[in-house]
């Protein structure tokens, strides 16, 4: 198709949602409604993905071993806990430096209180292991219960569990209600498409009768229905870039955790800018073609 036909057909389009000015507001509200919630729980699910990756590659099962336990029983035990399937490393945590660790934890006040034990440590020895697939913790932890010379044996698996519980609810309800919306925005731009076909229709039936074919004259029809859901898009993006901004400015250094912190602004924003114009573009596009599809038979 030559510009100058693209720019008439861009003009027509755009003479279109003036003619159909209410009409052409709904959608592009519900539009803009759609999209403010996508980019909301597009934001947050990013992040908790983000979040739940970083928990995942800190899932660990600590064997704690017998305090009768000797050397050479020990070293049994490592070995069989290498011979445990999905086991990626195996790294040994003396009781010594557990209390190191433990004491490290602790603030200055209570710190002082476990210093004392130093001379008669009561910790146990322990082993740190890493699944090789964070889902398979469980059962490596298992797995090593069977084996002797074992105290106990600690996994975070049901606070994992949680999180991923937590994680899918989020990402059910937002499914849910941007499909529910988009529907919602599809409907009201076919509508707003469906008045501006009808109200040409004498108009579009001696074009016909000229020879114009039906791409012809559904070209303005398809880039109104794309500046509607374009339209649309240009406060969402703006509000999403704004306040995720305002949020990580404000408080990343608040909410960080020495294992998850939000995702840096750039280039997240850019990411969820594209993907919001795209539904909004992608939304008019299909509402309109949709419309035509149907009354366009003159």
């Amino acid at each position: 198709m030559k510009g100058r036909t693209l720019v008439r057909h861009g003009k027509e389009g755009m003479k279109n949602l003036g003619r159909n000015g209410w009409m052409s507001f709904a959608s592009i509200s519900a539009v803009t409604i759609m999209l403010m919630v996508v980019g909301v729980f597009l934001i947050l699910i990013l992040n908790m993905n983000h979040f739940m990756s970083t928990v995942e590659e800190d899932v660990e099962v600590r064997v704690y071993v017998d305090l009768t336990a000797s050397e050479e029983e020990q070293k049994e035990l490592e070995e069989g806990l290498s011979q445990i399937d999905h086991v990626e490393s195996i790294t040994y945590l003396g009781k010594d430096e557990g209390l190191d660790e433990l004491i490290e934890s602790l603030g200055e006040e209570d710190r002082a209180a476990f210093e004392s034990l130093r001379d008669e440590n009561p910790l146990n020895d322990a082993f740190i292991i890493q699944a090789d697939e964070p889902q398979l913790t469980e059962q490596v932890a298992s797995e090593a219960e069977k084996l002797p010379h074992i105290d106990r044996v600690d996994y975070g698996e049901q606070v994992v569990e949680q999180l991923f519980n937590v994680t899918n609810v989020l990402r059910t309800i937002g499914i849910v209600l941007v499909l529910g919306l988009m529907f919602t925005a599809m409907f009201l731009i076919s509508n707003t498409i469906k008045l501006t076909i009808v109200a040409r229709q004498k108009e579009i039936q001696i074009m016909k009768l000229v020879g114009a074919t039906n791409g012809f004259i559904r070209w303005p029809f398809f880039l109104e229905g794309l500046l509607l859901g374009v339209l649309g898009a240009i406060v969402p993006v703006a509000a999403v870039m704004a306040g995720y901004h305002y949020l990580y400015d404000n408080f990343a250094g608040r909410l960080r955790l020495n294992f998850a912190e939000l995702l840096p602004v750039y280039p997240l924003t850019l990411q969820v800018t594209l993907v919001l114009l795209g539904i909004g573009a992608l939304v008019g596009v299909w509402g309109s073609l949709t419309s035509v599809r149907k009354f366009l038979k003159v």
